[in-house]
């Protein structure tokens, strides 16, 4: 059976926010887009919810937090992201509520962005691997988010020093989602994903993965989904209307 095609997703914007759970989430999947977004010349903005400071087994949660963050800041610099914030709360733990909906809120207000990326918050990749929950708690809190945020009377206490509502995100993609429906074309770009990768070495390294190769992964999830594009490489995402009616 053919695989279903993806249809490319609308690159009619100007801004985007990013929000992920960890350093490396977006480097995993999304980063090879997120270089054909700046190469365009639109702003992207990163926002990790936390450090990932409990990422790796043989080092100090607090300096992993120190050395996760400089390769974070790294790897967007490669993609063309100059903007890397860090929202500090605890790797791991993260759960779905009103706090972690009102931490992305108040970035969302800040950044003012008219698409909203996050990674797939489904329970599984597709198959019996199940998903991580900080993934599943700030993929749907980021979804959830984009509404708080255009309304004055939701987290009121934010609006202050000229800060106002932002309802004019009009969508949210979720990057490797099991019901993509969408996808772009990363195929110019897939190097620069591969080298953004790359840039977290500590993670890598304290991860065991002796024999990792950074290009064999990505392509082993960006060639499928640039075949259902007609392309070489691409990234799929689970599209997310946030305008009624749509």
């Amino acid at each position: 059976m053919e695989p279903t095609p993806l249809e490319p997703v609308d690159e009619l914007w100007e801004r985007a926010l990013v929000v992920v759970a960890h350093p490396d989430d977006v480097e995993f999947g999304a980063a090879a887009a997120i270089a054909r977004w700046t190469d365009q010349g639109k702003t992207v903005v990163y926002c990790m919810v936390t450090s990932g400071e409990a990422g790796i087994d043989g080092m100090d949660p607090d300096e992993a937090r120190r050395v996760r963050e400089a390769e974070q800041v790294e790897s967007a610099r490669i993609v063309g992201v100059d903007t890397v914030d860090f929202l500090g709360l605890p790797d791991g733990v993260i759960e779905y509520g009103v706090p972690l909906r009102r931490e992305i809120a108040a970035v969302i207000r800040k950044h003012k962005p008219d698409i909203v990326i996050t990674n797939n918050f489904r329970e599984n990749w597709g198959g019996s691997m199940p998903n991580q929950p900080d993934h599943i708690a700030v993929g749907r809190a980021a979804l959830d988010a984009t509404g708080d945020a255009g309304n004055r009377w939701i987290f009121a206490e934010q609006l202050v020093d000229g800060l106002e509502p932002w309802g004019d995100t009009k969508q949210v993609w979720a990057a490797g989602s099991p019901d993509s429906r969408h996808g772009v074309d990363t195929t110019e770009t897939f190097d620069r994903g591969v080298e953004s990768l790359k840039a977290h070495r500590a993670y890598i390294e304290g991860l065991g993965w002796e024999h990792f190769d950074p290009a064999e992964f990505l392509e082993g999830t960006s060639r499928p989904a640039g075949s259902r594009l007609g392309v070489t490489y691409g990234t799929p995402f689970e599209v997310f209307s946030r305008v009624w009616g749509e």
